[in-house]
């Protein structure tokens, strides 16, 4: 059985037919949704483990307000 090649030009075409898809849109809207969660999920995770190494070093949210308060009297 001989295989079939697509020319450039069916190539482009369906290039074309499968971007304009319907549902070539809705997977991608997935596809960009999840991923926008797995970026949160890691910023979250990145979040806990600067506020853990925070609390370790003693660094309260107080003192943080506190430095934040004097350094807008500096300026």
């Amino acid at each position: 059985m001989a295989r079939e090649y697509l020319t450039d030009e069916e190539v482009e075409y369906e290039i074309e037919r499968l971007t304009n898809s319907r549902e070539v849109k809705l997977a991608r809207l997935e596809q960009r949704l999840k991923y926008l969660r797995r970026q949160r999920l890691y910023t979250l995770r990145h979040l806990e483990k600067r506020g853990k190494k925070l609390i370790e070093e003693g660094i309260t949210a107080d003192l943080l307000r506190t430095q934040s308060k004097c350094l807008e009297e500096e300026l």
